[in-house]
């Protein structure tokens, strides 16, 4: 009997060990997990941070447009099409259809997807099934269904209503950004619009993914073969001045050389009709960003929304003495561009309107009460809860659906579930960086989430591999960031180290990387992959650059001048496009040193304007008096050295 009472402890030892072995190694992958959730919360970070630094750019750069307009008359006559195409009014339809389908043919050779008008369900697959072969759709047939889109939007209200049942729910997806694998999926998962299957798509169908023109060809064509069935709301990506930066109109003139220009043109008025909203019920508003404080769904009912070329410029105010003279200003100066502005320049919105407008498009909701300045984005508004319950209240609503911001899980729900964001773009930032989700609701019943996320492995990588391939891909991008400022940067380190020791502590170097920057990052946990440390803790602050330069095209070149055409490169390329009307890619050394100078003065670029000048000389090669712009900025680029991996890389290898 002693014999197996000895067994039976020792059966328990062994189990109490292997429990307390089992909890230890519990302990530690959770440990690891939450380690390498941390890691890709940072990156998320770095990502939406210099995404968001970027936006902020781009309102900067439209700022700069209303200044050039009132000053490009002085330096260039030649373009009477320049000032229109910020605040010209739109041409007759009828007219359109003529100057441009009519030098159109589409060749018997022509191997694409053919839509037959008036359109049905059965183009919506045709276009499907083709594109899934990544073939190509004929410009006719692009032009075609973007003068038919714009003809059924301009009957359509600012707010589109729809009404819901049990046996009828609707389907919202957020931001697609031309990702077309998220949109077959959505298609595959949910079903193909319908009259039994309506959807709502958010706002921001464009830019950043490489399909662009396949998702808003496919979403135009369901709209037309279900207008009431199909929504589509405006998001701030439907904006040729986004376009321009974020890729759209860079590949519709790449897949479309010979008619790019035309489906430009007429994409840029197609914008304008879009609604700003879709009102679900009487009960839900779903709009692209959010509300302010001072939102006025009444006169949102009420404005031309057709007035906003580009929602990113300010009209010139017509009230006040100050803002006629101002108006007057502007307005001489477009005539000085030899244009008739017939009235157009002074029918744009008010500022009060489209300060309306631009909140809707681009603010994003925060957990501290009140409304205050979008400071990441540079526009729109960040809203507390109180103002999300202030608003809805007014208007007897019950809640607000926004997309606008990438989340982890492809949604969020907020403000005490009165507030849902949904974005559908799947590995938005990297491959595995965020899911995609889209919701399914109806009346009187809880709003149902779909996750999903494109990967083209056919197993999915482990958590560390795509943790370190996303972390990798952020930090590339920062340090990208941080040599576009590097002159700035060693100034800022230069005067925290009053002994010209080369180092400075961990929180000196953090608060000067933030001061210069401001991308309100977590630098300190950041650093690891971008400065050298002393074993006190002390950081050799030049060893933020040591891995990676920028290319210079000219050795002789200061690297300050540099550093600001790398650091500008896309503002600078948006607006040579902008002025060179016929899109030959090229600018005249007259017009590119005017150019230069009105951007300098309105951007505060302290560069002399011979070193600018010597360079725009180097750079035209062939000595013919022109510069091929593009190519000039492409000269500029940045060069990694080599790509340290993290000590916890390290370690996991």
């Amino acid at each position: 009997m002693g014999c197996g009472t000895s067994t039976t402890e020792t059966k328990d030892k062994k189990s109490e060990k292997a429990l307390k072995a089992a909890l230890v190694i519990q302990n530690w992958y959770r440990g690891y997990s939450a380690r390498l959730k941390t890691r890709q919360r940072y990156a998320l970070t770095i990502f939406q941070s210099i995404e968001y630094a970027d936006e902020q750019g781009q309102l900067q750069l439209s700022n700069f447009f209303s200044f050039m307009l009132e000053n490009y008359a002085h330096v260039h006559k030649k373009d009477p099409k320049l000032a229109n195409r910020f605040f010209g009014s739109s041409t007759q339809d009828s007219k359109d259809r003529q100057d441009y389908l009519g030098l159109i043919d589409v060749p018997d050779s022509y191997c694409g997807p053919r839509l037959q008008f008036p359109l049905t369900f059965t183009d919506i697959d045709v276009l499907i099934e083709a594109f899934k072969q990544q073939q190509i759709l004929h410009a006719y047939y692009v032009l075609e269904v973007l003068f038919e889109t714009r003809k059924v939007l301009k009957k359509m209200p600012n707010f589109t209503h729809t009404k819901t049942s049990p046996s009828k729910e609707i389907t919202i997806c957020g931001d697609l950004h031309g990702k077309l694998d998220d949109l077959f999926l959505i298609f595959y998962k949910n079903g193909l619009p319908s009259v039994s299957n309506p959807y709502v798509f958010n706002g921001d169908f464009v830019d950043r993914g490489r399909n662009s023109m396949e998702v808003l060809m496919i979403l135009l064509v369901s709209f037309l073969v279900y207008p009431n069935d199909l929504h589509l709301n405006r998001g701030n990506h439907e904006d040729f001045l986004m376009n321009m930066r974020y890729g759209f109109t860079k590949e519709i003139l790449h897949k479309y050389k010979l008619h790019g220009k035309k489906i430009l043109q007429i994409l840029e008025d197609v914008y304008t009709w879009l609604p700003i909203g879709t009102i679900i019920d009487n009960e839900i508003l779903v709009i692209h960003g959010g509300i302010s404080e001072s939102t006025d769904l009444n006169l949102l009912h009420r404005i031309e929304r057709n007035k906003m070329k580009s929602v990113l410029m300010s009209p010139v105010p017509i009230d006040g003495d100050r803002a006629t003279e101002k108006k007057n200003k502007a307005g001489k100066a477009i005539a000085a561009l030899g244009m008739k502005t017939d009235g157009s320049f002074s029918e744009q919105l008010t500022k009060h309107e489209w300060e309306q407008v631009i909140d809707i498009l681009w603010s994003d909701p925060r957990g501290k009460r009140g409304c205050y300045p979008n400071t990441s984005r540079g526009g729109g508004c960040y809203f507390g809860p109180d103002i999300t319950s202030k608003i809805l209240n007014k208007y007897q609503l019950k809640m607000l659906v926004r997309s606008h911001e990438c989340k982890p899980e492809g949604y969020e729900i907020c403000h005490d579930g009165k507030v849902i964001t949904i974005f559908s773009a799947s590995n938005y930032y990297e491959e595995g960086s965020n899911r995609g989700a889209y919701i399914r609701m109806s009346s009187g019943t809880t709003p149902r989430f779909f996750q999903y996320q494109i990967t083209n492995a056919t197993c999915l990588r482990p958590l560390y591999q795509r943790v370190n391939a996303i972390e990798s891909s952020a930090i590339r991008m920062l340090k990208e960031r941080m040599i576009s400022r590097k002159t700035d940067l060693i100034r800022a380190f230069q005067l925290q180290d009053r002994n010209k020791s080369g180092k400075l502590s961990m929180s000196q170097w953090a608060f000067s990387m933030e001061n210069v920057l401001g991308l309100n990052l977590p630098w300190r946990s950041l650093s690891l992959h971008l400065v050298t440390t002393d074993k006190d803790g002390n950081t050799d602050y030049m060893s933020s650059f040591q891995d990676i330069h920028i290319q210079k095209p000219v050795k002789e070149v200061q690297s300050t001048l540099i550093e600001t055409v790398y650091r500008y490169r896309s503002d600078l390329q948006i607006i040579f496009n902008v002025i060179d009307s016929d899109h030959s890619g090229l600018i005249s050394m007259e017009e590119f040193r005017s150019m230069w100078k009105l951007f300098k003065s309105h951007y505060s670029v302290r560069i002399d304007d011979s070193q600018f000048d010597e360079l725009a000389e180097r750079m035209d090669l062939n000595k013919d008096g022109s510069i091929d712009f593009n190519e000039f900025l492409k000269a500029f680029y940045v060069v990694h050295k080599f790509d340290k991996l993290s000590k916890s890389d390290t370690k996991l290898a």
